[in-house]
């Protein structure tokens, strides 16, 4: 098996598509305990819209939750200006914030706005207690203060954004762990976009667990992953699933990149996990087989 794995790792199974894009990766570091003060909040705001005006690109992106707020509840004018200083630079820009429906649902949700028609992706997979409370548990909230915590999870099935003449599957936060939903974009999706937030976690294993995750859900699907964080790690993962840059962690920055688009099909984003499930029960299957006729 690790000899078929390397081996299926020679080949080139998917191609570049498109012209290169500028992308600028926003990284604002914002420190979780001051990220929810109301009298902060002004600040933040600033802070964001400095970033995308100081960084001009084709694709400009901010974190998750980068605007710790409902998107309602945001200033008159606020994204009309992010969107018009990422026009006026010839790109779009993608923010993280939180978004409601008719019914009065929040989402964790992403954004985009600029020189494109905008878009909009609601995280699906959200954390329970962190973002949703599983049944017979809304008393947790009752001991804890975690805003924004009682979520919607978007649809399974979102189309990617079509941006910068690419189409941009997003995933927020630990959604990218889970690959066999990532694929749900491919082939159609060019880009992989990733926004978190992991100061929740502080100096800890989970920054550098999290773009090992990246580099692998790059890997099956032979597309470059871009990562656009509040802490870090702020990277650019190429298809192959190596780190082509990267910011520090714990400093606010940009990281300026050219991209290419990708198409085409890896085994992985055609048939999923089935191939290693079926493979390691097989495996326990003849284990047992061998272990009878031993007995």
């Amino acid at each position: 098996m690790i000899g078929g794995g390397f081996g299926l790792r020679q080949v080139a199974w998917t191609t570049p598509v498109g012209e290169p894009v500028k992308v600028a990766l926003l990284q604002t570091n914002i420190e979780q305990s001051l990220k929810w003060r109301p009298e902060l909040l002004q600040h933040w705001l600033e802070r964001n819209l400095a970033l995308v005006r100081d960084n001009p690109a084709q694709l400009v992106v901010l974190p998750e939750t980068t605007l710790p707020l409902l998107v309602d509840y945001l200033p008159p004018g606020y994204l009309e200006a992010i969107g018009r200083i990422a026009a006026q630079n010839g790109g779009d820009a993608i923010l993280g914030t939180f978004t409601r429906d008719g019914d009065n649902l929040i989402y964790n949700a992403a954004i985009s706005v600029g020189r494109s028609p905008s878009g909009h992706y609601a995280k699906h997979h959200l954390v329970p207690f962190g973002e949703y409370s599983p049944p017979r548990f809304h008393w947790f909230y009752d001991l804890v203060n975690i805003p924004m915590a009682d979520q919607t999870r978007g649809p399974a099935h979102q189309p990617p954004l079509a941006l910068a003449g690419q189409k941009v599957a997003i995933n927020i936060c630990y959604e990218d762990v889970f690959g066999e939903e990532l694929i749900r974009s491919l082939p159609e999706a060019t880009l992989m976009l990733n926004l978190s937030n992991l100061a929740w976690y502080g100096d800890s294993l989970a920054q550098p667990q999290h773009l090992q995750i990246a580099r692998l859900r790059a890997l099956e699907t032979g597309r470059p992953m871009l990562r656009a964080t509040n802490t870090g790690m702020t990277a650019v993962v190429a298809p192959d699933g190596t780190v082509e840059a990267v910011l520090p962690a714990f400093e606010a920055g940009a990281l300026h990149a050219e991209v290419r688009g990708y198409q085409g099909l890896t085994p992985y984003a055609r048939w999923g996990n089935w191939p290693a499930v079926t493979t390691a029960l097989l495996v326990v299957a003849l284990a047992l087989v061998a272990g009878r006729r031993r007995g």
